[in-house]
């Protein structure tokens, strides 16, 4: 069936069009293939990433699309590295993303762990455990809030049975102390089965082979966990990392529905604050230069760990 498909396309093919078709190389005819996927992806990725470099040595405002456009120069980023506000925005998402990385990491690894020991029950487990990642941002913030509320929320009568705290003398997302834990653990409550995924596929990756030979130079357990499995799984713990470094740097959406930045701009990370700047200020041109930042910040981060991350795996 196929093949008559073909026939009937060569046939319907006009003569001046075959001829070109056919005096094409390999190489002409997987351009053309290429050609519209190139150009989707420049008109898509570069094409706003050169216009927003434009746009941060502008004083642009897009709502006064009107109004004469002035060429600044470094004015806005000198603003935006000299204004103390973005430097609190700044320490309030790196404290975000260092907890967050080190819970998801150490938790995820742990369960990971426990889960590659086969016992009964393995599946049923994963699937539980694996659950909230399933959940949309705005779903699990929702359901969050009402935990977190001092009155009926579940975690506060949770951790007053714990400590004997009074549930209703404190607020997770109303109070300055606590609001920014309140979304690590909420992050961590959620991306950890990620980590724990990942770190699972390292696991069992592992050859039994290796811990067969430790066994027979009578190595313990413990000297077999620091040095065959640390080292094996070290690769995809470190990208797991730079998976979850990454998406917690522009996590916007799940910290909206907690808290909205708030209580004051505690918990008010570089994405609320850039979405602020761009949105409800209108100040393009200054809201452009803090993302340039932003993304030249990821990117070289992301470059240095990439190449950390090389060297380990070529160990």
């Amino acid at each position: 069936m196929s093949n008559k498909v073909i026939d009937q396309v060569a046939r319907a093919t006009p003569d001046v069009m075959a001829r070109k078709v056919k005096g094409l190389s390999d190489r002409a005819i997987a351009w053309i293939f290429v050609a519209p996927t190139i150009a989707i992806l420049l008109a898509i990725n570069i094409f706003p990433l050169i216009w927003t470099i434009y746009l941060s040595f502008t004083n642009y405002r897009v709502n006064r699309p009107n109004n004469a456009v002035e060429w600044v120069g470094l004015r806005n980023y000198q603003r935006i590295l000299s204004d103390a506000d973005i430097w609190i925005t700044m320490q309030a998402t790196a404290h975000f993303l260092i907890w967050t990385i080190i819970l998801q990491v150490l938790i995820g690894f742990t369960l990971a762990y426990l889960i590659n020991k086969k016992f009964r029950g393995n599946d049923l487990w994963t699937t539980i455990i694996v659950f909230p990642m399933m959940l949309s941002p705005a779903v699990v913030g929702n359901f969050w809030t009402f935990l977190y509320q001092p009155q009926i929320g579940l975690f506060n009568y949770v951790v007053g049975f714990l400590t004997g705290a009074d549930p209703s003398s404190f607020s997770m997302i109303g109070e300055v102390s606590l609001a920014p834990w309140a979304i690590v653990i909420v992050d961590t409550w959620m991306w950890t089965p990620f980590v724990m995924l990942i770190c699972l596929a390292g696991l069992r990756s592992i050859p039994d082979s290796i811990y067969e030979a430790a066994e027979c130079d009578r190595a313990s357990k413990w000297r077999q966990f620091w040095t065959i499995t640390i080292p094996m799984i070290l690769p995809f713990l470190m990208l797991a990392v730079l998976f979850r470094g990454i998406e917690n740097f522009k996590m916007f959406d799940l910290v909206v529905q907690l808290t909205g930045g708030g209580p004051g701009n505690t918990t008010t990370l570089t994405s609320i604050d850039l979405k602020r700047e761009a949105f409800e200020k209108w100040r393009t041109g200054f809201a452009s230069a803090y993302a340039v930042i932003l993304f030249v910040t990821v990117f070289g981060l992301a470059s240095i760990y990439v190449k950390a991350l090389n060297k380990v795996k070529q160990r």
